[in-house]
């Protein structure tokens, strides 16, 4: 009888997803949308740097200098000028990002192997964008320091320190591989947080809730034909934006696919129990959407280590953070997408967040029950 009657539920939840021709798109294709936008959006690199040449020395080893930057693949000589007076402006009109200052003499110091100076001028607003700029600016000079070295000695060996750098988990030092896995969290936590939330309080507002009260339906049974339909569709959605990120983006799972899975089933807990909480203390589906963005959404982005490093945050929120499921879950994405490591890496995450979604889930559902009472 109980199973009849949960069954009963599960096709009329269906029936009024698939009914409602306005929300397929943003149940399965809005994900995928999001992630292809944001996976190109979403990045920390720095490419095309804008830069404004001064060259007054007009050698042989200032142009092969400019042409490094040229080659790199990261700095764009958008003007060239031999105006030294005449820099600021191209700064000051965000013309440019960087100039380049190679003054009278460079060649001749070089020469006599003496040390040339160079001077950068660079618009400081955007920090992030003029550090990263700097160090290639600096790599990319340092490249032309050694080669004028090695061809003083004769092409001999050169003492000293050389330093052999290798990044591990993201070779190219691409920002998007560590961007992509975190959109997978932040969909999965958008659609089946707000779908929960507002297919319960949308009955509220049409007034089916009340008719279903009166049935014989138990409050257990009501609580699990409402969620199993968005598990699924949270199930869904995970398969459609891990092949996006494979095939699409080209970032390889180099985890156990099962286990991380697994493991996304205890952060559906949370997403579940959340939305069922936003629809005990909300009466529309426009207050469920508040709620839902600005008192649990963009806080867990703030302080999880979605973009920015918790490393970084002041001692509180570090200690706030480790109760956001949304951090243990980042960590879990990340570390099973891009090191590959396994449970025993993860046992303390999954451990936190199965007791996070148990407890949020199951206080949600008394509230909730409580409320049909």
């Amino acid at each position: 009888m109980h199973t009849q009657r949960i069954i009963a539920l599960l096709k009329k939840e269906f029936g009024q997803l698939f009914k409602d021709k306005k929300l397929l798109p943003i149940v399965f294709v809005a994900p995928v949308i999001q992630l292809i936008l944001l996976g190109y959006a979403a990045s920390f690199d720095v490419k095309n740097i804008s830069l404004v040449l001064c060259d007054l020395d007009k050698t042989q080893q200032s142009r092969e200098l400019a042409e490094k930057f040229v080659t790199s693949g990261y700095f764009t000589i958008e003007y060239a000028t031999d105006d030294y007076g005449a820099i600021g402006s191209y700064l000051d009109d965000n013309k440019v990002i960087m100039a380049l200052v190679i003054p009278h003499k460079f060649g001749d110091q070089i020469l006599r192997h003496e040390p040339a100076k160079l001077q950068v001028l660079m618009d400081g607003s955007e920090g992030n964008t003029a550090a990263i700029s700097m160090s290639y600016f600096n790599q990319i000079v340092g490249q032309y320091s050694n080669k004028i070295l090695t061809d003083f000695i004769g092409g001999g060996p050169v003492g000293g320190v050389k330093t052999e750098v290798r990044a591990w988990y993201n070779p190219e030092l691409r920002s998007r591989n560590y961007m992509v896995p975190a959109m997978l969290v932040l969909i999965l936590l958008i659609t089946t947080m707000n779908l929960t939330a507002m297919a319960i309080v949308r009955e509220k507002e049409i007034g089916t809730l009340e008719q279903i009260m009166v049935t014989p339906i138990r409050p257990w049974e009501l609580i699990l034909g409402k969620l199993v339909p968005f598990i699924i569709i949270g199930a869904i959605d995970v398969a459609v934006v891990l092949i996006v990120m494979v095939f699409w983006f080209d970032i390889p799972i180099l985890g156990s696919i099962p286990l991380l899975i697994g493991l996304t089933g205890f952060f559906l807990l949370t997403t579940m129990g959340l939305g069922l909480f936003v629809s005990t203390i909300t009466q529309t589906q426009q207050q469920a959407m508040m709620v839902s963005q600005f008192f649990i959404l963009q806080p867990m982005m703030y302080v999880s280590g979605f973009a920015l490093p918790i490393e970084n945050m002041p001692a509180v929120l570090q200690g706030l953070s480790w109760f956001i499921p949304m951090r243990h879950f980042l960590f879990i994405v990340r570390s099973l997408i891009l090191k590959g490591v396994g449970i025993s890496d993860l046992w303390l995450q999954g451990t936190i967040l199965l007791v996070m979604g148990i407890c949020v889930l199951g206080a949600s559902i008394l509230r909730f029950k409580k409320k049909l009472d």
